[in-house]
């Protein structure tokens, strides 16, 4: 099955999982939705993620999902912001800031996917490809 938006439909996943309190999310594994769990992992909003062997020669993305003590999810919510039918760049000084630097801006830039705090430090610009709180 064909997905126009793989960055949507990962979201999505997530966050149909932690609504069903999941332990882990499984999707296909691309070197984007990688490094969009590597950054959700720097940030504290997964406990970890890992790369396995799918059917043939595809692998899948395994994120293991995070929760406080008290059952409470750590990720409340999740935003996609650039679409494939509409792309959102912003300028180095147009990246913004989710909830009072609260939650986390993800942004596709030309040194690679990082948080948008990590890319204004690095005066780069991209592509913001969603918000995390």
């Amino acid at each position: 099955m064909a997905y126009t938006d793989p960055i949507a439909d990962m979201l999505t996943r997530i966050r149909n999982a932690l609504k069903a309190r999941e332990a882990v999310v499984k999707m296909a594994a691309s070197k984007l939705k990688i490094e969009i769990a590597r950054v959700l992992k720097e940030e504290g909003y997964i406990k970890d993620y890992q790369i396995i062997a799918g059917e043939g020669n595809k692998k899948d993305l395994v994120i293991e999902l995070k929760y406080e003590a008290s059952r409470e999810r750590v990720i409340n919510g999740l935003k996609r912001v650039s679409k494939p039918g509409l792309r959102i760049y912003a300028g180095k000084h147009e990246i913004p800031v989710l909830l009072g630097g609260m939650g986390t801006v993800i942004v596709s830039t030309s040194q690679g996917v990082m948080t948008g705090k990590e890319a204004r430090r690095l005066g780069i610009g991209g592509e913001i490809l969603c918000f995390v709180w």
